[in-house]
This record gives C-alpha cells, structure tokens and sequence, in this order.
C-alpha cells in the first residue's frame, strides 16, 4: 500500500484558487495534496530584443522555492540560480509556449512566476498546472480591458509525475514516495492527450517500454483530471 493510502492511479487532492493577488494579472495557487504553489502571471509591454519588430509575443516563467518549503530551511539565492531551477523555469515556459499562439497577442511579454509555498513532491508539475491557469487569467484581462479580442491558446496543458515503488507503477508521486522511487517520470500533456514533454529517470533497474506504457497511460488519467479541475476554477 502507497504511504498516502492512495490507489495506484489516484491524483492527490487538487484544488486550484484563483484571484490570490492583488495586483498580477493573473494569479492561482494551486494544491497538490501537501505541495502548494503560488502562480502569477505578469504583463509587460516590452518583448526580449529577438522577437522586437517581430508581431510576436513571448511568455517566460521563473520558479523559486522558498526557505521553509521543506522540512529544513533553505537560503535564499541572491546571485546565480541554481541548475535545478533553470532546468524547471524552462520547462514550464516551454510548456505555456507549447500551447499559445504567440502571434496572437502582440509584442507583450508574459511572466509566469511559480513560487513554492510548500513542497511534497511534483512542484514542478503543479507549477505547469497552476501556471496555465495564470495565464489563462491574464489573457482573460487582457480580452477584458480590450487589447484581445480572442484568447490566444491553442490548447490546455498540463503535468504530472508517475514512478516505480516497491515494484509498482503510481500516479502522481508525493515525498515519500518520489524520494525512494527506482523510477521516475514527469509527463507535460495536452487535454487531447498530446505530448509536450517527458522526462523520465530509472534510480535503479532501467524501466522496459511495457512499464513506460504504463507510466503514459496513468498520466493521461491524470492530465485529464488535472485539465477538468483547471477548467473548474476557470469557471470553463
């Protein structure tokens, strides 16, 4: 039995409250059982110097753990981030972008900052998942204001972890279970089941295509509860 008592392709509790600031366009935090991420969406009118004079826009996301996340205090970075971190705030960009017409809403640039309250496991997943609903916010402020006539998404994304432990596959891995896994894999789909991005470790034994097959079709599952809940919030 899974240390949470959850079943093998049982998400944990998600909730996704919108309209936590004040001030972003766009804001959520979004819960994954014990893993809280705050989610911003930012607007700017200004693009980076590539993409000026372009017609395009262009959303980029920063991603910060802060000091008590976890159950030991971490410092906070004043200078150069951390590889981890580079690594996680592209993947999310990458994944918004996935799903955008970035010729649809001008020369505007769009930060997504995903900040984490709490950490259990799959912060980068429910940074992907609150993230879109960020966005998807700002653009409904901009479509509100009248600088959009239509959002410019092309699809709904979203993320989940899926893993080996003790010999078994599971869907969505908390602490306990990530942190002894002997594999490990994020999936980054689209509601259509569509994919955008995996990435996926064996700790220990290497995993066959079979147990990757597996993996694939438990994260369906999941994105598609996920997508359902982002909706929810969304009032969609």
């Amino acid at each position: 039995m899974r240390p949470s008592g959850r079943s093998k392709d049982q998400v944990r509790e998600v909730t996704i409250e919108t309209g936590v600031s004040k001030y972003a366009e766009g804001s959520c935090v979004t819960k994954f059982g014990e893993t809280h991420v705050l989610c911003t969406a930012s607007i700017e009118d200004s693009v980076p110097p590539f993409l000026r004079n372009s017609g395009k826009g262009w959303i980029t996301a920063e991603y910060n753990m802060l000091p008590r996340a976890t159950n030991t205090r971490s410092n906070r970075r004043r200078t150069a981030q951390s590889g981890r971190t580079q690594e996680i705030q592209r993947l999310i960009g990458r994944s918004l972008r996935a799903v955008t017409d970035l010729t649809g809403f001008g020369e505007i640039q769009i930060y997504v900052d995903c900040d984490v309250l709490q950490a259990d496991g799959g912060t980068r997943t429910a940074s992907i998942t609150g993230g879109y609903v960020a966005l998807h916010l700002a653009f409904q402020h901009l479509q509100k204001i009248g600088v959009l006539k239509t959002i410019p998404l092309t699809g709904q994304v979203a993320a989940i972890s899926c893993g080996i432990w003790e010999g078994t596959s599971l869907l969505d891995l908390d602490y306990a279970e990530d942190s002894t896994a002997e594999a490990d894999a994020n999936f980054v789909l689209t509601a259509d089941g569509k994919i955008v991005e995996v990435q996926g470790t064996a700790e220990a034994d290497p995993f066959s295509r079979a147990q990757f097959k597996e993996f694939l079709d438990l994260a369906e599952k999941g994105v598609g509860e996920l997508c359902a809940e982002q909706n929810k919030a969304l009032g969609l």
